[in-house]
């Protein structure tokens, strides 16, 4: 064995130390570079057609997108944010009422919703979550069927292939590979219609959302990925979630990415229709980030001032999609006070049919739930209907529950 004397133990010491100290300042500066790195060092480019202001701004790629839009057609797109939202705020008053068991709300995502749901061509098919009432109403589906899985009557209800809408999914992120895999067999069939897959900056995070790039650009699909930062992932914020923009993750999948301004509806619109445009030319999958926010909780279990401040809310409100197309239309169309008041006496009719239908909803079968599980039956559901038949009939006033 070979000695080591003092001398040289301490020397050597010592020049771990230094080279230890030396790698833990290298480090430490990396870390600063990094957060120096992030996306408040250089701010990412975001299409805008129309600022919080309603002022109309040029963009040279895609003004042509909505060049020939008509002031009936921009009185359309208002139309739709505003009976929408009408609609999201009856859903969250039925639910504080008791009348629906959960409700997810997009105050604040209407023009996000409308104006990529208007991009759309009637054979193109949508992957939504369970926030996309915008999108569902331009489909055609009628907002009190979105009602039914919330109060716990039914499944969804309604029928995906009228409207080529599927049904809301509740599993966060895997929308994306449903809607690549159907893309996919678009391509195979040799269709010219596109799909898009909605889902927001917390799902972005999931495997699902990532092995759905992964396929979607090894197999070129027609799918058009629209995710809808909100700003928030319940409480989590995105720059919590990843440290470089959400839309320039495509690059590492080889597909092109773009950030639109999501309160602003005619740029989502421009924008969509370039990215399904894409799709259908056989060109492939395209990322759309629409930067807007979450005006409300997640969704009616969240208390969102437990993790946010007023300040926050204040600043997206000045950004309004909403107030901003009404801005637009007073400053530059023939659209006077008369249309705006129509509008709210619509609103209030809407508002007054979706809490009479949702009151009207008759209780499901509770033995459904044993139906169709398998095609043959089965030994062991047959069972367990039997248990719970002897269940219902052991309450001695002989009310089921």
């Amino acid at each position: 064995m070979t000695v080591e004397s003092t001398a040289a133990r301490t020397q050597r010491r010592s020049a771990a130390s230094g080279k230890a100290a030396g790698a833990s300042r290298g480090r430490t500066a990396a870390k600063k570079s990094a957060k120096g790195a992030g996306p408040a060092a250089a701010e990412p480019e975001l299409v805008q057609l129309l600022t919080p202001e309603g002022q109309r701004v040029s963009h040279p790629e895609y003004d042509a997108y909505v060049a020939s839009i008509t002031p009936e057609e921009l009185r359309g797109l208002y139309r739709d944010m505003v009976l929408t939202r009408r609609f999201d705020a009856e859903a969250t008053a039925l639910q504080r009422q008791g009348e629906l068991g959960l409700w997810a709300s997009l105050l604040g995502q209407e023009a996000a919703q409308i104006g990529s749901g208007r991009a759309l061509d009637d054979d193109d098919y949508v992957f939504p979550t369970y926030r996309e009432h915008g999108v569902a109403w331009c489909r055609g589906v009628d907002p009190t069927n979105l009602l039914g899985m919330f109060r716990g009557v039914n499944h969804g209800g309604w029928d995906p292939n009228s409207n080529n809408f599927h049904l809301y999914t509740i599993v966060i992120g895997s929308q994306a590979l449903h809607a690549t895999g159907y893309a996919m067999g678009v391509a195979k069939d040799g269709a010219e219609s596109a799909v898009i897959a909605y889902f927001g900056d917390g799902a972005s995070s999931q495997g699902d959302v990532a092995e759905a790039f992964t396929f979607s650009a090894v197999y070129n699909a027609p799918v058009v990925f629209f995710c809808q930062n909100n700003q928030w992932a319940i409480s989590e914020p995105t720059h919590r979630q990843t440290r470089v923009p959400l839309y320039q993750r495509a690059q590492g999948y080889g597909f092109p990415g773009v950030r639109v301004d999501g309160n602003d509806v005619l740029a989502c619109l421009a924008v969509t229709k370039q990215a399904l445009e894409r799709a259908r030319r056989g060109e492939g999958p395209t990322l759309v980030e629409a930067f807007t926010y979450r005006m409300g909780a997640h969704t009616t279990s969240d208390d969102p001032t437990r993790y946010r401040g007023d300040e926050e809310r204040a600043a997206w409100e000045a950004k309004d999609p909403i107030a901003r197309l009404r801005a637009y239309l007073l400053a530059e169309t023939d659209t006077d006070e008369g249309f705006f008041e129509e509008l709210e006496t619509e609103s209030e009719a809407l508002g007054k049919r979706v809490r009479e239908a949702v009151r009207a909803m008759p209780e499901p079968d509770k033995f459904a739930m044993f139906e169709h599980t398998y095609a043959d039956g089965h030994a062991l559901v047959d069972e367990e209907r039997a248990q719970f038949a002897a269940y219902q009939a052991s309450f001695s006033d002989g009310e089921e529950v």
